[in-house]
Order: C-alpha cells, then sequence, then structure tokens
C-alpha cells in the first residue's frame, strides 16, 4: 500500500490530500500541520475582524475529524517536521504539545509549508503592539485587541492585499489609520496610474497615506509606538500591523538539499517534482513559470495553490499532467473599489528593457460598469497592455462594480491565447442592470485594435504634464477641449482651446495643422471623435487624452488635504466646533441619484439666511466634486468635507446672492458671462429621453441658471393631461391623438420597451434607487421657475389643443424660442 505524507495544509496541502483520497482508496495518506487548524479561510481573515465575517467557525474549512470522517485522512496537528531524510525516506517529527519525537516513513512526500509574513530587520520591530496576520492564532490576538481595547489610532505598515484590507477593517471599525508604504504607490500589481484611483479613494475615506517613506526604528513609548520614518517624521499609533510581503516557507527543503532559487522558493518541474524524484512541492513555496513571460517567478495566491494540490495528486496516482504556469490573476476590495489585475504590468515590461510603441503598446479607458440610463451605474477604468501583434499581456481594472467579472473574461481570454480582436468579437451577456451592449471588455478590445489599425493615437496624462511643463515647446501643441460649456464651467485644462465636439468641422480653421492637436474630453469618446475628424481633414499629429479628464483629474487629486476647508480669517470654526453650531441645518441626501443632491441642496440653501450652514450627507460618489464645482458657480462656500462609511459629507456657507463666472479659457469667442442661461428642445416622446431633459433643466436651474424647455413635436405628449379632454377636433386630429400616448404616465422607454415590460422595470428600480420620477421631476421644474414651452406650430400640426396641455405651460413660436436661445449659453437638442 503507498503512503504519501504531507507537509502543511490550508490551500495546497488540503486539496492534494483530498484528491489523493478520491483517485486511491487504499492509499495511506498522511498530514503533518504544525499549528493547530489544516485548512482555514486565510484571505477572510481581515473581514473577520472587521466583522463582516461575524462566525469565527466559519473560516474553518476542514478539521481534523472532518478530514478523518470524509477521507480517512490521518491528520496529525501540533506537529512540526523537523527533518527531511531524502536517502532513506523519512522524517523527523516533534510533537509540539507533548514534546515527543520520533521518525515517519513516506513513498512520496509533498511539501505545501506556504510561506510566512516578512519581518526585516529593523529596531524594535518585535514590540508588543506591533502584529501580523497569517494565521487562525493571528487573527484570535487582533480581534481581542480591536474589540477590548480602546485603540484610537493604528498604522499598516505596506500596502498590499492584506494591509489594505485590514485598513479598511481598522477603519470601520472607528480607528484612524495611517498607511505606511515604502514604494510610490499601494498595490503592486497594478501600475502607478491606476494606482492613483486606490491613492484618492483611501484618502476620500479619511485614511492617512504615506507613500515613499520607510520605517527606520519601532520605539514603545507610554504603552505607545513611536514609529520613525526614514524621512524624520513620527508616528504614535496604539498598534501596528506588519504588511511587507511574505517569504516561502523552505528550510525544511534547504536542509534537505532541494534546488531553491535566489528567493528562496523550491524549484519544481512542470509536473511539480522537485530536484528529488520522491518529493513534490506546491503552493506559495515553490517557484513557479509566469504563464505570459515565460518567466520564472515566485505569485503566493490561494487559486494557483489549489489548483497545483489538484494537478499535484493526480500525478502522485499515475497521471502526467503538466502545470502550466500561473498569471497572478487577483482581486481586492479597497474601500470603495474593487481593484483587479492580470498578467504583466507595465513596470515589468518597462524593467524588463521593453518599450511603448514598440514592443507593447497600451490602452486605457473608462466606462460604466452597466447601462448607463439605468440607475447604479458607475464609472470603472480599465487598462490593456499588449503586443504590436495584438496578443494580450495584462490588464487592469479599478471600479465600484462589475470590476471582477471583467478581469475574468479577460483572464479566460489570455489563458486561451486569444488576441485583441478576440476581445472585441466575445458575445457578452447584456441587460441594462448587468453591461451594455458593447461591455467595456468589448471597448477594450475596439480601442486597441483602433491603436493598431492607426486610426488613434493616445497621449498619457504624465507625457502631457511633461510637454506643458516644456516652456520651449509651447508653441508645438495645442490642447483642444471638446466638452460642452456646462463642463467647461466645472473643470477645464488650463491654456486649453474651447472648441465643442458639435462646433468643430465649421472651426477646424482655428487650428494650426503644424501643431500637434491633444483632443479631450470627460472620458475620451469625444475626443476620439475629434481626433477622427481631425486626421481626416489634413491634421497629422493627434493624440487623445487617454481616459480624458475624470481621470486625468484623479491624477492631480492633492494628496496632502483630506477635506476641504475655508480659510479662518473670517474667523469661523471648521474643525470639530462646527458640528456644534446650532444654526448648522442637516439634509439627508444619502441613495438620491445625480443631480438629485445638487437640488436639493439648492432648495435647502434657498430658505438660509447669509453665512447660515447646510450640512449634506450623500452616498453619490460624485458628489464632493460636484458640490465644489456648484458652489464656485454659485458664490457658496464649501467649509468642509468629509467621509463616513460610504456616505461623503459637506458644509455649505451660504454666501452672498450672487452668480458669477469664471471660466478660464482661450477659445476665439468668449462667452459672455451674463448670457448664462440654458434651452433645450425637447423633440422627443421617449420616456427615457424626455426623463434626461428633466434632469439636465433642473440641475441647471440648481445652479441658479434661467432655463427654457422648448416641447415640440412628439415631444409635447409629455405636457398632455392624463385625462381625455373634451375639446373639438377634425377626423384626422382625433386619429393622431388617439394613437399618440396622453401624457407623462404613458410615455414609453425608446429601446428595450419589451411591450411595456421594459418601463415598468425602469419605474421600479427608480423608486428602489431613489431617483425621482418624471412627474416629480416636472413638478419641481416648474416651482424652481423653469419655462416649458409649447410649441404652437408643432401643436397645430399634431392636432393638439391648448387645454389638453398641463397647467403652467406657456405658449410660442419658434421666434420667441429663438430669443430665449440667443441669450443662453448651452442648448440642447433630446
Amino acid at each position: 500500500m503507498p503512503k504519501t505524507v504531507i507537509i502543511g495544509g490550508v490551500a495546497g496541502g488540503a486539496t492534494a490530500a483530498a484528491r489523493l483520497r478520491r483517485k486511491d482508496e487504499s492509499m495511506e495518506i498522511v498530514m503533518f500541520e504544525r499549528g493547530d487548524y489544516i485548512s482555514y479561510a486565510n484571505c477572510g481573515l481581515p473581514y473577520y475582524i472587521g466583522n463582516v465575517i461575524q462566525n469565527r467557525n466559519s473560516l474553518l474549512l476542514q478539521t481534523p475529524a472532518a478530514m478523518k470522517a470524509k477521507f480517512n485522512i490521518d491528520v496529525r496537528t501540533s506537529c512540526e517536521v523537523q527533518k527531511i531524510s531524502k536517502d532513506t525516506q523519512t522524517l523527523w517529527i516533534r510533537n509540539l504539545k507533548t514534546g515527543d519525537e520520533y521518525e515517519e516513513s513516506y513513498d512520496t512526500l509533498i511539501i505545501a509549508t506556504g510561506s510566512s509574513p516578512l519581518k526585516p530587520p529593523i529596531p524594535g520591530i518585535d514590540g508588543r503592539h506591533i502584529y501580523t496576520l497569517w494565521t487562525i492564532p493571528d487573527t484570535d490576538a487582533i480581534k481581542e485587541v480591536v474589540s477590548k481595547e480602546s485603540l484610537k489610532r493604528a498604522a499598516v505598515i505596506g500596502g498590499g492585499f492584506i494591509g489594505l484590507e485590514m485598513a479598511e477593517n481598522l477603519r470601520k471599525a472607528g480607528i484612524e489609520v495611517t498607511i505606511i508604504e515604502m514604494l510610490d504607490q499601494v498595490m503592486a500589481p497594478v501600475d502607478y496610474e491606476m494606482a492613483q484611483l486606490l491613492h484618492e479613494n483611501i484618502r476620500a475615506n479619511q485614511v492617512e497615506l504615506i507613500l515613499k517613506d520607510g520605517v527606520d526604528s519601532f520605539q514603545e513609548v507610554d504603552n505607545h509606538t513611536v514609529i520613525h520614518l526614514k524621512s524624520g517624521k513620527m508616528i504614535t499609533v496604539d498598534m501596528v500591523l506588519l504588511s511587507i510581503g511574505v517569504r516561502p516557507n523552505s528550510s525544511l527543503a534547504r536542509k534537505a538539499g532541494l534546488e531553491l532559487n535566489a528567493r528562496g522558493g523550491i524549484v519544481v518541474d512542470d509536473f511539480l517534482r522537485t530536484s528529488d524524484e520522491h518529493i513534490y512541492a506546491v503552493g506559495d513555496v515553490i517557484e513557479v513559470t509566469h504563464y505570459i513571460s515565460d518567466d520564472k517567478t515566485m505569485i503566493p495566491l490561494a487559486g494557483p495553490a489549489n489548483k497545483q494540490g489538484r494537478i499535484c495528486a493526480d500525478n502522485i496516482t499515475g497521471n502526467h499532467v503538466p502545470y502550466k504556469g500561473t498569471m497572478g490573476t487577483s482581486v481586492a476590495q479597497v474601500f470603495d473599489l474593487t481593484a483587479a489585475a492580470v498578467g504583466l504590468n507595465e513596470k515589468a515590461l518597462k524593467a524588463a528593457g521593453k518599450q511603448k510603441g514598440h514592443d507593447y503598446e497600451t490602452v486605457l479607458i473608462s466606462q460604466k460598469s452597466h447601462a448607463g440610463y439605468y440607475p447604479g451605474a458607475t464609472p470603472i477604468t480599465l487598462k490593456l497592455i499588449f503586443g504590436r501583434d495584438g496578443s494580450i499581456y495584462g490588464a487592469q481594472i479599478i471600479g465600484q462594480d462589475g470590476v471582477d467579472k471583467r478581469i475574468d473574461t479577460i483572464a479566460v481570454t489570455m489563458r486561451l491565447k486569444g488576441t485583441v480582436n478576440d476581445l472585441a468579437e466575445l458575445e457578452l451577456a447584456y441587460a441594462p442592470p448587468y453591461s451594455s451592449a458593447k461591455d467595456p471588455v468589448n471597448m477594450l478590445g475596439f480601442t486597441a485594435q483602433n491603436v493598431l489599425e492607426g486610426f488613434v493615437s493616445f497621449i498619457e496624462y504624465n507625457e502631457m504634464d511633461f510637454l506643458m511643463a516644456d516652456q520651449s515647446k509651447k508653441d508645438t501643441y495645442t490642447i483642444l477641449d471638446v466638452t460642452e460649456e456646462v463642463e467647461r464651467m466645472v473643470f477645464s485644462i488650463p491654456g486649453s482651446v474651447h472648441i465643442p465636439l458639435g462646433k468643430l468641422r465649421s472651426r477646424l480653421g482655428e487650428l494650426d495643422k503644424k501643431r500637434l492637436i491633444i483632443p479631450y474630453c470627460s472620458i475620451g469618446v469625444r475626443s476620439y471623435n475629434a481626433a477622427r475628424i481631425l486626421m481626416q481633414n489634413g491634421f497629422t499629429q493627434v493624440k487623445v487624452l487617454s481616459a480624458g479628464t475624470s481621470f486625468y483629474k484623479s491624477m492631480h487629486n492633492d494628496s496632502t488635504s483630506q477635506t476641504k476647508k475655508e480659510s479662518p480669517d473670517q474667523g469661523d470654526p471648521v474643525e470639530g466646533s462646527l458640528c456644534e453650531r446650532k444654526e448648522i441645518k442637516i439634509i439627508d441626501c444619502c441613495g438620491l441619484q445625480c443631480p438629485g443632491p445638487i437640488m436639493k441642496v439648492h432648495e435647502e440653501l434657498s430658505s438660509l439666511k447669509q453665512d447660515q450652514i447646510l450640512q449634506v450627507s450623500a452616498t453619490d460618489m460624485g458628489f464632493t466634486k460636484d458640490i465644489d464645482a456648484w458652489c464656485r458657480r454659485t458664490g457658496n462656500i464649501l467649509l468642509k468635507t468629509e467621509r463616513k462609511g460610504c456616505e461623503n459629507i459637506v458644509y455649505i456657507k451660504k454666501g452672498p446672492d450672487h452668480c458669477e463666472c469664471d471660466i478660464s479659457q482661450t477659445e476665439s469667442t468668449l462667452t459672455p458671462a451674463s448670457s448664462q442661461g440654458k434651452t433645450l428642445i425637447v423633440f422627443s416622446g421617449d420616456l427615457d429621453k424626455v426623463l434626461a431633459s428633466f434632469i439636465i433643466a433642473n440641475g441647471a436651474a440648481a445652479m441658479g441658471r434661467p432655463v427654457t424647455m422648448f416641447f415640440t413635436f412628439w415631444g409635447l405628449n409629455a405636457l398632455r393631461k392624463e385625462t381625455k379632454q373634451h375639446v373639438s377636433k377634425t377626423f384626422v386630429e382625433k386619429m393622431f391623438g388617439f394613437m399618440m400616448p396622453r401624457g407623462i404616465g404613458k410615455l414609453k422607454l425608446s429601446q428595450m420597451n419589451m411591450g411595456g415590460m421594459g418601463t415598468k422595470m425602469m419605474k421600479k428600480v427608480m423608486r428602489d434607487k431613489n431617483v425621482s420620477s418624471l412627474e416629480e421631476l416636472m413638478k419641481k421644474a416648474m416651482a424652481s421657475g423653469i419655462k416649458l414651452v409649447a410649441c404652437t406650430m408643432s401643436m397645430d400640426v399634431m392636432g393638439i389643443k391648448k387645454e389638453e396641455l398641463i397647467d403652467g405651460v406657456e405658449f410660442a413660436g419658434v421666434t420667441s424660442y429663438l430669443g430665449n436661445a440667443e441669450e443662453a449659453n448651452v442648448n440642447l437638442f433630446v
């Protein structure tokens, strides 16, 4: 009867043991584990500390008794293997509880000893308030400290997976957290610019993030730990968590004379056999082949360890199955965001001497997690790294929702040797709550194809920064803003020329064809369209700003400020005493979708006196940036922003009743500051389009702008009363009236109506998501003074009478509308 002995449990060892039993019922299987637990969910440990996982037993996947009962495996916990004798095929064992020592033979040995947290020789690193998180006992110790001691401040050393997950869970426990990372970014598997999105969100959650600074020493002072950084800065905390990295537990293999690599990893062949034919190894302790680069490396992840355990068991029982390598597919929750990566990052390619544009290309795009018109869509940023032949080297994704399934889709494509063309051709499941008809993964493929075919070239944020900083090149390029005027009020790149996309063809003569033209918009779609217009009209140097200004702003987020405060020259308190002021009015906008929070703020501030303060809470991710721009445009003062849980909290002081516009722009014809009105032509009678019209109109009104909505042709149906009116009509007019929807309650979606079911679904989701209904938006519009104007000519053609329209509607012709349009600086056709 063959005998297999396994050193170590958890992922690789426990999986190998179970697979061996399923393959061979007669085999003798013995497992040694130095600790008391043979199989536990080590990836779930931070969430147990943060009470996300509340039952400790949920972390224990298998117990010795269960392994014996289910698989007839002899599991011996608290037993340390002290020596491997290859020649005699024996192990020397010590029982850590009794102190007894004995010898154990094997026919085949599996080393699954895993890895351990790094503890570099830093003075004071063994202090009593300094912890690592790797095992169940580690977890119990930290859990007890967090639960029973009044911790106020903690420091996490290292910005890897465990460090970031622990920072989040400690912050949720009400502890002030500082993350200290020696590199210039957290989350090493992603590139710097992607990590910047995480940096921004970490700080938004009131966590102090210190980058490019290492620990010089730890010092215990008055029951606290003082961290001395190499920069000279000192931080005093109640607890320190080390998350610096891991090292393979390969000392047994080294003493046994097995071949190791320079990092201490056990060298194995394609079939997971070590340099000794009777010894196999799996998990964090082994060196693996990178599936993409074919280089040897170390990738300590649970997924690969489990697969290695299965393959190892198959080979021991007579199969000949190779382990084909690891891609490093990984995902982690970082506060409000999910970060995921697969394959090689750009840093690795550059370190290997590869050059962008010659050896590889990258694309960076901003998309929505699902259809933008369906409530709850959130932005996701995707980066793809690929070869000039279309082969995929790696990908990274950051976002709130839908990140995991996109990275998995790309990982599968890479595993099957797919190319960017395959990403473009993938047929993926689509429904508005889940995705878009052109999924973000498809969009990555489309964009990569465009790069390879020469349809578009991109300039990265840092490349443009370098260009703008070089004064000798200031006359060689033009930064072209193709957004609308209302967007430019909120943000514009200094020195940019403003020509909205819709006017670009008629104003090409204002641009110099000898210059490099850099078009930009919010996410990159309109700027791509602008680039195609330019490139087909004789402009030979055109580069689109990668991922648009939404990404560009994140790259230039102020890394030193946690909150935005008013300068204290007026003597107004901004910090703790701010919340104690009795004249503060508090409103809750949580759950409201944009522009709901802004509209609510506008309504509430209208009832306040000058210098009174409004405290607003909202869950909308973009609320703090929007309210900052809104305050600057309306003359109100944003005193402070903070984040509590998933809520953004802002404090606004009502300013003087004025609205001044200070738009920095360099276009040839400036919009007069006095022309700040907005006009919308509502031509469509589709529910979603009319809804969008009223959302935009209410948002503009909330910014103090005069708004006129001009309803013509099918759009008139939105103004019809829902009850039939007895008016005199011709036969044709009656037929028109019968066929058209009567009032906003009868409007249908422009797409996916599905016999009315889609419309009902949309309305239900809007209610569930606290999105104002069209009826509510119309009432708010009229209450805000928005003019609803019905086109009399269209009414005559459509056979609609004045008596059929709701109260409060004005009646006018095209000339009257054009008069309003001339006084406006934004005119939209819906």
